[in-house]
């Protein structure tokens, strides 16, 4: 399989011969279950693709639901030096240097009275937030699972410390609800006051009301020079719904999950087979 995928890497990067317009301006890439596989690398023949991309007039940026601390080493190991979206369309950040460009921020007393409706109809959520910065701390309370890897947290058990600081959102779970059905609950007792979207496997998210990859990703486009009918998506969960929403094209991974692929125009293979680099090499 190795020796396969790198044959097929080499196939791309024979092929990019100088010359020839690649029909995109903006190649927008979801990270977890999408651009990374389960070890959080990235193949030879994905990162060949999008360099043959990049070479042909296109700008490669990842738009991720997770926040700059938990983003920045990984843009590092990948020798990432451009803009990335971060916190679901809260942070745009320049990975070169290392700070910034926007930040947007929770209502903490709109997202308090929010969890107190969700709560009233579901009973007690276990709780974590993610506080805005570069170096923002995510906190993470009683009962909060985390997934398991090496990211840091802090733990706290005095619900005043969650709302010391400014945060970006506030992660919650709950002890029988699935991660579909507490969405859904959220959305329905508290969509007026804030954002609620599915990131992943336990990953619930309350945000500022409007917030989205799609708004971070058309603030960082503009920077860039490009517009929506200009962008390839690529994503695998439901809070990539209004990112293909905003794009000219979204695709899905095949192990996206399956309100993602209802509204995809296509679905390519899993972040394990190279799904994103048999997309973009149909221009290579």
């Amino acid at each position: 399989m190795k020796a396969a995928a790198a044959q097929d890497a080499a196939r791309v990067r024979e092929s990019l011969a100088p010359g020839g317009d690649f029909p995109y301006k903006l190649v927008a890439t979801d990270l977890d279950g999408t651009l990374l596989r389960s070890d959080d690398t990235v193949s030879e023949r994905t990162r060949t693709a999008l360099e043959g991309a990049c070479a042909r007039g296109a700008a490669h940026i990842v738009v991720t639901g997770r926040a700059v601390p938990w983003t920045r080493h990984i843009l590092d190991d990948l020798g990432y030096d451009g803009i990335a979206v971060c916190g679901q369309g809260a942070q745009v950040y320049h990975a070169g240097e290392h700070r910034l460009l926007t930040s947007v921020t929770l209502d903490r007393q709109l997202a308090g009275l929010a969890l107190s409706k969700i709560e009233a109809e579901v009973g007690p959520l276990a709780l974590a937030a993610s506080r805005d910065g570069v170096d923002g701390e995510v906190l993470v309370g009683p009962g909060y699972r985390v997934q398991e890897g090496p990211l840091p947290v802090v733990e706290f058990r005095d619900a005043a410390e969650l709302w010391s600081a400014p945060l970006n959102k506030v992660y919650v779970q709950h002890p029988g609800l699935s991660d579909d059905a507490l969405a859904d609950v959220a959305r329905q007792v508290a969509g007026d006051l804030v954002g609620v979207t599915m990131a992943g496997e336990g990953i619930v998210e309350i945000l500022p009301l409007g917030l989205s990859k799609a708004t971070g990703l058309s603030l960082a486009a503009r920077r860039l020079g490009a517009k929506a009918a200009d962008t390839i998506a690529f994503g695998d969960m439901p809070n990539d719904i209004p990112m293909f929403g905003w794009a000219a094209h979204g695709v899905a991974m095949a192990n996206a999950h399956g309100d993602l692929k209802a509204v995809a125009d296509e679905v390519t293979a899993s972040n394990e087979d190279d799904g994103i680099a048999m997309v973009l090499e149909r221009w290579l």
